[in-house]
């Protein structure tokens, strides 16, 4: 969760610094007030002060008040090749609404970018609430992800062979956890932006407060089974509704994973079959979901799509070399980074399927660009063609940005991030 809050008053004497565990209550009682005061349930509450990395994260404070958050989980991101690589998860920013312009939001993005290197991690990520904010810092918004609303009282599903074969079944969300992370963890080295779920992270997506639920159902879980094993979950809600000619409920998904199209198709059958339902709204999808090519009218889907994971390179040496390229690349980037002027220079690049090199180098450029679309080409999910198109990437060597657009790919699944942090 990121923000920077608004408002208007003096300058306060800043002082920024480590969070100290016994501040944690009032710096995110901080964050919640930046975000416009919406308070928590307490087992919220006790979850992410649980999964808060105090030594990792940054407070600014205004005498004995804090007014400024940031925090940085540290992740494995699955990126194209299937390497999972260190990954600084930026979270939990906030400045509050009487701090505003005083530089305090730079301060500590400058301050958590050097630490980020000192720990060693060549990735930052985050998502952004305020998406103009953080291009400033060096982040490319690098997946993005599908949104729809559903007619499933018009639109038909077909489904491939041994669908029948597959077994649903209820399950209580909580119970089934270990099931449902075990197939996500199967899922996470087959996509680019995938995220490794640390210990306690499952916890998340079983949270279930009714200020959440926006008049739907308590949270609802379906398993898929093939041969006694769990091969595939759904996570959903249901919103009943009613008008004069009948029924008009609405299925509201809210995750959903399996390690194979036949289990994939049975719950996506199953959510477009719910007794007394004629709509099936999803959010946060991949651009790429086999179930779109398996829909009788994808008009009727209201298709649209939104950004998602943005990615910062702290070490670009270390990051290019830490995926792999689908397609060979030998390219010397000029590289633009005014915030971490470590990056700044040339940079060769080669690179194949098995493996690539990153190095500094006195070569002619054969491509420039900055720091932030480096970012957002990293995952292979935005293609450096679409961002010389916008002016964005400069071709210096002729058809260098060709071969460079084809290697930066990310291979047989597009990059998407499923879940926010």
């Amino acid at each position: 969760m990121t923000t920077e809050a608004m408002g208007r008053t003096g300058s306060p004497a800043a002082d920024l610094r480590i969070l100290r565990p016994d501040d944690w209550d009032r710096w995110y009682e901080t964050l919640l007030r930046a975000f416009g005061g919406v308070g928590e349930t307490a087992e919220e509450g006790a979850l992410w002060k649980e999964l808060t990395r105090c030594e990792r994260s940054l407070g600014v404070w205004d005498g004995d008040d804090p007014v400024g958050t940031a925090g940085a989980f540290d992740f494995r991101l699955t990126v194209p090749g299937g390497a999972s690589v260190p990954a600084a998860g930026v979270t939990m920013v906030g400045v509050l609404a009487t701090h505003r312009r005083r530089g305090l939001l730079t301060a500590m993005m400058r301050r958590q970018l050097d630490d980020i290197r000192a720990w060693g991690e060549p990735l930052a990520v985050l998502t952004a609430s305020e998406p103009a904010i953080y291009g400033r810092f060096g982040y490319g918004a690098a997946t993005f992800a599908l949104h729809g609303e559903i007619d499933t009282g018009r639109v038909r599903l077909s489904v491939p062979e041994g669908t029948d074969d597959v077994r649903l079944r209820y399950a209580d969300p909580v119970d089934a956890l270990g099931s449902c992370e075990a197939v996500y963890a199967r899922t996470v080295p087959l996509r680019p932006g995938m995220l490794a779920r640390r210990p306690g992270w499952e916890r998340v997506w079983v949270l279930d407060p009714e200020s959440g639920r926006d008049g739907a159902s308590p949270l609802q879980c379906v398993v898929a089974a093939r041969d006694g094993e769990v091969v595939g979950y759904a996570r959903f809600r249901v919103r009943p509704q009613w008008t004069d000619s009948g029924h008009n409920g609405q299925v509201r998904l809210q995750d959903l994973a399996a390690v194979e199209p036949a289990a994939e198709a049975a719950l996506w059958r199953f959510l477009f079959g719910i007794d007394l339902t004629s709509s099936l709204t999803v959010r946060g999808r991949p651009l790429d979901e086999g179930w779109q090519h398996l829909v009788s009218d994808i008009r009727r889907c209201r298709l649209r799509v939104r950004d998602g994971l943005y990615v910062r390179l702290v070490d670009v040496g270390a990051a290019l070399e830490a995926r792999t390229y689908p397609a060979p690349v030998d390219v010397v980037l000029e590289v633009e980074d005014a915030f971490c002027p470590w990056n700044a220079g040339r940079w060769r690049l080669t690179g194949d399927a098995k493996g690539a090199s990153c190095a500094r180098t006195t070569d002619s450029a054969d491509l420039a660009l900055s720091v932030r679309e480096l970012g957002a080409a990293y995952l292979g999910g935005v293609s450096l063609g679409s961002l010389a198109a916008a002016g964005l990437v400069r071709e210096l060597r002729r058809g260098a940005l060709a071969e460079a657009s084809v290697g930066f790919g990310a291979g047989v699944a597009a990059a998407w991030m499923p879940h926010g942090f």
